[in-house]
């Protein structure tokens, strides 16, 4: 491992001292906000090269002879435009500009997805924008990434009050939820709907359902990449939002303007929003209040809707300070808390924040056709429950994490590598209901270091890449080779594939059994022996591992229609659990199972003018074995179908029309077969037999999972109209209605009581948001 981190740092220096001629490179920036432009097109006149701006709106052109270059650089909305570059010897940077007023120059016309899907892999993959988010029917007509994650395929949610989300298998600890480059133990707040994350401030959400490359590592299911926007380098800007859910605010712009020439400025943005549900749904959703649910089935507490409300409280706070440098180097300094709250009297009480910041940069140097990134980052993550039996439980992570990244470009390769440092504290107390405690505090470390490289063959991209993670509490490595590949049989067709090895070193305190769980704990992986499933015999290591494969096509149905297939498999090879049927103190703190997923995702889009639509189909299966009987978990829902259109209306198009349907297959559920007294041993013989009852207790069926629930299906909608006033002011608001026709979809059902506890029915609200 040492000489392999020696060997990455001295490529890193020598490419640094290696000055090559005939480099363009530059970035891409909005002129109003100065922003940059991700995805934009740069084709280079007269020849066949061309390519897309990175998510710093960067790109770059190497191995060009001695001259003079014409790029013409477009963006959808931004029209195109020429810029000359004389080349002369080494590199030359340039700072180009779009407006929406930019007059078309040429005929150049090439969609900057399109461009991208041909020039990147993307196994897996599909990247979202905050205008895509805004575009989803919104919950409350608050946009939420949380509430746009479940219309992508592969991505299912247990539910809305509580519910976890699951990628194509793997179970939420299995999959990386990453904010500026820093982990968020537990991104979705207790109401399902909203997540911690500010739509206003996304800049783009990568969402990696599988096969991801050898850049992420220390999950083994699933990957979503959150970056967020800088501020507005020119004018002071922001706005406010209320609804009956939440009320929000932004406030941003320049500490030191943009300077068109240099391109050097200084800016900021903070974000904060706040929700008061607890106290408006008393009035507005008091029918929406199942008590049955929240005295957690059965309880006599007599609890009254008007009472509790929807219990759900938070409040998310985010803040940057973006330093933007003349040659598209930067650094931004970044800090957040997030908090989250469940009460209902007498029953239980949770509160959980993750609190934490850090940096992020980008170092361009003049001399060398290398980029440089990295990141430095820290959080902090507790959850406190109190419930009625007196047992409280807690869990908190604290967790370091260092990452620096080189990226080399040739004319038709790129090389990607770097090492990354991850530490974190555990503090996890736990009994279960028999009264044993469970306790871990724990610190561990985990290296890494990482190779990907990108070769163009023609219409052939491929794309090898390897990963070395060291785990030093487990005293293992893990080498993960990966692979992805794209071929563009045609112009508008494509073949795609991935593969992989994954291993994590983390455990969470939420059982895939639970149907619904608001306590999210987190603890670092067993040092003790563990065994494999329903034996005595010693596991080879202590990590949960998993290897992908995934293969599919992309075709482009004419200039406005697009399709994507893939077919995946996921055999996860060790997933490791916390024993909560521990019966005494010498049995073992932890289980392990072996598992698999597979199956296939369908999407159909079509985008031009006004209309937007998007289908999409999964299907799948998921399956456990803990050695007494393999079993489908009980998120595996074998059918899942969206469907998401939006349409804009008026002359000035400021009229916006959503709508969205989900239709979902039962989610599996363990089956009844009867009923008994629980006789108690200190009083095993009733004294008075005709009117004495011990307490009832259940007999489950033997089949795991056997039954299914019956099917999911929900419309929303939303309308939504904007005003402007002058340039930059403009009015907005917004009637939504989450689940349109009140369809009553079943949640579970009370085995005692056989009493059907539902999602939530009909929600409307009204949205209204200032913009200046």
């Amino acid at each position: 491992m040492k000489k392999l981190f020696t060997l990455l740092l001295f490529c890193a220096f020598s490419f640094l001292a290696f000055a090559q001629t005939g480099i363009i490179r530059g970035n891409v920036f909005d002129e109003e906000s100065g922003e940059t432009i991700i995805y934009g097109t740069v084709m280079m006149d007269g020849t066949d090269r061309g390519t897309t701006t990175d998510l710093d709106g960067f790109f770059t052109f190497s191995n060009l002879e001695p001259g003079t270059y014409k790029l013409l650089v477009s963006y959808t909305g931004f029209g195109t435009k020429e810029v000359e570059v004389e080349v002369k010897s080494g590199i030359e940077y340039v700072r180009i500009y779009l407006s929406t007023e930019a007059v078309n120059l040429s005929t150049v016309n090439v969609s900057a997805d399109r461009e991208q899907a041909r020039s990147d892999t993307q196994v897996s993959k599909i990247t979202v924008s905050a205008n895509d988010i805004r575009a989803l029917p919104s919950t409350g007509g608050e946009a939420d990434i949380a509430q746009y994650l479940t219309v992508i395929p592969g991505i299912v949610s247990s539910g809305d009050q509580g519910g976890q989300v699951y990628i194509r298998g793997g179970s939420p600890v299995q999959n990386k939820i990453l904010l500026d480059g820093v982990t968020i133990y537990n991104p979705f707040h207790s109401i399902g709907f909203f997540s911690v994350f500010e739509t206003e401030t996304v800049r783009s959400v990568d969402v990696l359902t599988g096969g991801f490359n050898a850049e992420y590592g220390g999950r083994v299911s699933a990957v979503v990449d959150i970056k967020t926007r800088t501020g507005n380098q020119r004018n002071l800007s922001g706005l406010v939002s209320a609804s009956p859910f939440q009320a929000k605010a932004l406030i941003e712009g320049p500490i030191k303007k943009l300077d068109p020439e240099t391109g050097n400025s200084i800016s900021f943005m903070l974000t904060a929003k706040h929700s008061y549900l607890d106290q408006t749904s008393k009035q507005l959703y008091a029918y929406a209040v199942d008590t049955n649910y929240y005295a957690y089935a059965g309880d006599s507490l007599n609890l009254r809707p008007e009472d509790i409300g929807l219990p759900f409280n938070y409040t998310d706070v985010y803040g940057k300070l973006s330093i933007n440098g003349g040659n598209g180097s930067k650094l931004d300094l970044f800090g957040f808390n997030f908090t989250d709250g469940f009460k209902v009297p007498n029953v239980a009480d949770l509160t959980w924040d993750n609190g934490g910041g850090g940096a992020n940069f980008i170092l361009i140097p003049l001399n060398s056709n290398i980029i440089m990134n990295g990141t430095l980052s820290y959080s902090d993550y507790n959850i406190g429950l109190q419930e009625s039996d007196g047992a409280p439980r807690s869990s908190g992570i604290t967790t370091y994490n260092a990452l620096l990244n080189f990226a080399y470009f040739g004319r038709n390769s790129q090389l990607n590598y770097g090492i990354e440092f991850n530490g974190f504290n555990t503090n996890f107390e736990f009994t279960n209901l028999i009264g044993v405690r469970f306790k871990q505090l724990d610190f561990t470390t985990e290296l890494s270091a990482y190779m990907k490289y990108k070769q163009k063959i023609g219409n052939l991209i491929l794309e090898p890449g390897f990963r070395m993670q060291y785990y030093a509490s487990q005293n293992t490595a893990s080498p993960e080779p990966r692979l992805g590949l794209k071929w563009n049989a045609t112009e508008y067709l494509r073949f795609k594939g991935a593969a992989g090895l994954y291993s994590q070193n983390l455990i969470s305190t939420v059982n895939d059994l639970d149907i619904v769980n608001f306590f999210v704990g987190f603890l670092a992986g067993p040092e003790e022996t563990i065994y494999e499933p329903n034996s005595r015999t010693p596991t080879d290591n202590r990590l949960q591992t998993a290897f992908h494969g995934v293969a599919g096509f992309e075709l482009d149905l004419g200039d406005y229609v697009t399709t994507n297939i893939e077919g995946y498999y996921k055999g996860f090879t060790q997933l490791i659990t916390i024993n909560r049927n521990k019966l005494r103190a010498t049995d073992p703190d932890f289980t392990t199972e072996t598992g698999y997923a597979y199956g296939i995702d369908l999407s159909l889009k079509y985008e031009r003018n006004r209309l937007y639509l998007w289908s999409t189909y999964s299907y799948g299966h998921v399956r456990r074995d803990d050695g007494f009987q393999e079993y489908p978990t009980n998120f595996d829902r074998r059918h899942n179908a969206n469907f998401l259109a939006s349409y804009l209306l008026g002359e000035k198009r400021n009229w916006e029309l959503g709508v969205r349907w989900n239709l979902g297959s039962g989610f599996p559920f363990t089956e009844t077969q009867g009923f008994y007294e629980n006789a108690t041993s200190q009083n095993p013989v009733l004294v008075n037999f005709l009117t004495g009852n011990y307490n009832l207790d259940i007999l489950l069926d033997e089949d795991l999972n056997g039954g299914r629930l019956s099917y999911f299906h929900r419309l929303d909608f939303s309308l939504k109209r904007n005003w402007s006033f002058g340039r930059y002011g403009g009015l907005e608001a917004i009637i939504s209605v989450t689940n349109a026709y009140d369809r009553a979809n079943v949640f579970y059902v009370d085995r005692l009581t056989n009493r059907r506890v539902n999602q939530l029915p009909i929600l409307p609200s009204l949205g209204v948001t200032y913009k200046w």
